[in-house]
């Protein structure tokens, strides 16, 4: 079996779940795979010297970064160091990074991509606490702020936290398939994984919760009910206001439209039933308020580039099919 290294990079105030979630990953993998050799893991400092992480846990490097090895995959972690990474990281990261066959970021680690110059040109994202800080300092970053990862050819970007353990699954079921994932992600209690394109937040979280209790019961009402007539006339019916008047507060105090709100919730409402359900596509697409199978396919390819049918095939629970 084909080694693949792997470097951590660490550094002081990084974020300990953003190294040790797709860590265990990658060393599950190794251990599924029957072969140590399927990933080997180092870490790596500037200077080899522990490091101190944002939660206050000590990490102790493998090595400094001057005596690390060039590795298969390069993976940069995110943490409060990575808005004002010693230079001398960022200029190792420039220099080194595109020798590795694939290079990868968790959270924020996107921003010490960035400013070494190997996200200009491409799609990525980060935690969307820093896509304006991203798109901001780096203009020739293609930054989308909405998927919890992005593979734009051998560089790879994730958001928050776990969603690094998402990305890193991924990249075992390219180098080792699905099975060696799923038994990843079963002895990790994680799903297999998320589709790359999955929102951040849920449709409840991506917007703002209203202020006005009228509103509030509005975005409830939609959120139990996908399935009924959510137009703007009839949601300012429920809120007792004028069309006009209920589309301008609404946006108002969450941030986005009704319409586009409306769109989250039955997606992300289809999403579970493809992947909990045994309901049929036709079925789960008068459930939520696409009338047909095929408004449900258009919704689905524009916002996931993928039909339903595939959807669910890809994502579904094993143990369902």
């Amino acid at each position: 079996m084909t080694e693949r290294s792997v470097l951590v990079v660490l550094f002081d105030r990084v974020q300990s779940l953003d190294v040790t979630g797709p860590v265990e990953v990658f060393a599950a993998a190794a251990a599924a795979a029957g072969d140590p050799a399927a990933y080997r893991i180092r870490t790596a400092t500037l200077d080899g010297a522990p490091v101190r992480t944002t939660s206050g846990l000590t990490l102790v490097p493998d090595t400094s970064l001057a005596a690390a090895p060039d590795p298969d995959t390069l993976l940069v972690p995110g943490g409060a160091g990575t808005r004002g990474p010693d230079p001398r990281l960022v200029d190792w990261v420039r220099e080194r990074g595109p020798r590795a066959r694939r290079l990868v970021s968790v959270c924020t680690g996107a921003l010490v991509l960035a400013d070494a110059g190997l996200l200009d040109g491409r799609r990525a994202t980060t935690h969307w606490s820093a896509t304006g800080l991203l798109a901001g300092k780096h203009p020739a970053v293609r930054v989308d702020p909405e998927p919890i990862f992005v593979r734009d050819g051998a560089v790879s970007t994730s958001a928050g936290v776990t969603s690094g353990i998402d990305l890193a699954l991924a990249l075992v079921e390219e180098d080792l398939g699905r099975d060696v994932a799923l038994t990843v992600a079963r002895h990790l209690v994680v799903f297999l994984r998320r589709p790359g394109n999955q929102a951040q937040f849920s449709a409840q979280l991506a917007a703002q919760t209203a202020r006005s209790e009228p509103l509030r019961a509005v975005q409830s009402w939609i959120s139990e009910h996908p399935g009924d007539d959510l137009s703007v006339e009839a949601l300012a019916g429920r809120a007792r206001l004028s069309p006009r008047h209920f589309a301008r507060a609404f946006r108002s105090e969450t941030g986005t439209t009704p319409g586009r709100y409306v769109e989250r919730v039955r997606l992300e409402h289809a999403r579970r039933l493809l992947e909990e359900s045994a309901d049929g596509v036709e079925e789960i697409s008068r459930s939520c308020g696409y009338g047909t199978p095929e408004a449900m396919r258009r919704a689905f390819v524009k916002a996931l580039g993928t039909a339903p049918a595939e959807y669910r095939r890809r994502f579904r629970p094993a143990s369902l099919s």
